[in-house]
């Protein structure tokens, strides 16, 4: 089945309106089968997301039941990301090749049976083990879920899968740990905290079954090839650097961390050397040379980067700030994080109706106010000092949520935008690797200069001083990630015209 490229959300005139591509006027009924199989999509990004979070609670009980050593059950959590990071792009390029259907039903099939592993795992070994499979079975069938969105929706339909697709995300972020805990504390037949495992089995089932029902089996025009160097060298340079992302703080920062950072610089070189030459060859690189020509879907990427580093190093020193700092409970932590999540899904739910009035602005709309509600933190931190309470925090919390859900979404669209149909997959698969790889190096920076400036001290002022010093990093990634958005949508709206031009022709 094969698909025109999909078409760039329009961009609105200084004084005109939004003109999305896709169609005008009276727009025809979503065919039943179409909205079962993104319903199925959005199912399969939940248990993904949701596991992300969901092991968070159950680490005292994984410990305690398992006599495991701390670093044993961080490995838990940190294993299914380092993995996934790993193998999404190669992941996303198996969906080109065999078909989105195909490498979705096989990815959540493996991620299912990877669950019943991890909810029965005798051993803290086996866990990680089982683990680390559920991320690379997560690696191959979520790149797939942007593909078939991609693939099976144009203008604003397209634009309310990816706010469907944000709200989803928002939602398995908000609910995840909140499940976990539900699910520990009530024990479930004295099981303590394999139940968080094993509740995938009935969604992952009931979701595979859903994707053999309704997903159209989408492959680009063209069958490429596996680029199996290009995977083997992509891989060992992302391991070498996530890896000490992941596990160097834990480790006290060996030198080993640091000889395997400098050596990703060598093997990204050579990786990037092998597809040149065999795209110039004529052959299929695993992530082809023309993409990074585009000029959208690069800045997409930077945007992808610092956006993530810059917020999931804040989330993750908040949670620090709360619980260490000002003596909250994990469950009071967890609660304050709830406006933001909120402000995030509610916004989200509404972004195709503000793009129908403000086009791709709405991008520089949502990166601007999480900009300003960074600064809005940092205000807050330094007027308040050592009387800094959660509660203070809230106001910059939401706006921070208002500016993701404005500008999550449309990013996605607008980053692939203007990538063949044969190439949807292996791209997705890069954004979400630059995602990830801002995720981990924005926890291991804002770590560093948060644990830094405390300087091993445990007193209230200490805290909200490092607490304060490293607002300041957020705050500067956050307008990183602002300042890429403008070639991201000069890029959109030229693409938008070329469309225009083609459709008048």
């Amino acid at each position: 089945m094969q698909h025109e490229p999909p078409q760039a959300t329009g961009e609105r005139g200084a004084e005109g309106t939004a003109s999305p591509v896709g169609g005008t006027g009276a727009e025809e009924p979503i065919p039943a089968r179409v909205r079962a199989a993104l319903l199925v999509a959005m199912a399969a990004t939940f248990v993904a997301m949701m596991d992300s979070y969901i092991v968070n609670v159950a680490v005292p009980s994984i410990r305690a039941d398992l006599n495991a050593s701390a670093a044993a059950v961080e490995m838990t959590a940190g294993g299914y990301i380092l993995v996934y990071g790993l193998f999404l792009v190669t992941g996303g390029r198996l969906g080109d090749i065999v078909g989105y259907k195909r490498m979705f039903v096989i990815g959540l099939g493996l991620f299912t049976i990877a669950s019943l592993a991890c909810g029965t795992a005798p051993n803290a070994e086996l866990l990680i083990v089982f683990r680390c499979v559920q991320g690379f079975s997560a690696a191959l069938f979520f790149p797939q879920i942007l593909s078939i969105i991609q693939t099976s929706f144009e203008g604003r339909r397209r634009d309310r899968a990816l706010a469907l697709f944000s709200v989803t995300i928002g939602l398995a972020a908000i609910t995840g740990q909140m499940i976990g805990g539900v699910l520990v504390q009530a024990d479930l037949f004295g099981w303590s905290w394999r139940p968080i495992f094993l509740v995938n089995l009935p969604l992952g089932l009931a979701t595979v079954i859903g994707a053999v029902l309704t997903l159209p089996g989408m492959k680009g025009a063209q069958r490429p090839r596996l680029d199996l160097p290009g995977v083997g060298l992509l891989t060992a340079a992302l391991f070498m650097l996530l890896f000490p992302l992941a596990e160097g703080t834990t480790a006290g920062w060996p030198v080993w961390c640091f000889v395997m950072m400098v050596l990703a610089v060598p093997f990204f070189a050579v990786f990037w050397r092998w597809e040149h030459r065999l795209s110039a060859g004529g052959g299929q690189p695993l992530i082809s040379p023309e993409l990074l020509r585009l000029r959208g879907y690069r800045s997409g990427n930077a945007v992808f980067l610092a956006f993530f580093a810059c917020n999931a190093g804040m989330f993750f020193i908040l949670a620090v700030q709360l619980q260490s700092g000002l003596g909250y409970t994990a469950l009071q932590s967890g609660l304050l994080f709830a406006p933001l999540g909120v402000a995030f899904t509610v916004v989200a739910l509404f972004v195709p109706k503000i793009m129908a009035v403000l086009g791709l602005r709405v991008l520089s709309l949502g990166y601007g106010l999480n900009a300003v509600g960074y600064l809005m933190l940092l205000v807050t931190a330094f007027a308040a000092g050592d009387g800094i309470s959660g509660a203070l925090l809230i106001p910059a919390l939401v706006v921070i949520g208002v500016g993701q859900g404005l500008g999550v979404s449309p990013l996605l669209g607008t980053a692939l935008a203007e990538v063949p149909p044969q190439q949807v997959g292996s791209s997705a698969g890069v954004l979400e690797t630059a995602g990830q790889l801002g995720m981990s190096a924005g926890i291991t920076l804002t770590g560093l200069l948060y644990f830094g400036a405390l300087g091993g001290s445990v007193g209230r002022h200490d805290h909200v001083h490092a607490f304060t010093v490293t607002l300041v990093l957020s705050l500067a990634l956050s307008l990183v990630a602002l300042a890429f958005v403008r070639p991201l949508r000069k890029a959109a709206a030229a693409q938008m015209a070329v469309a225009q031009t083609t459709a008048a022709a």
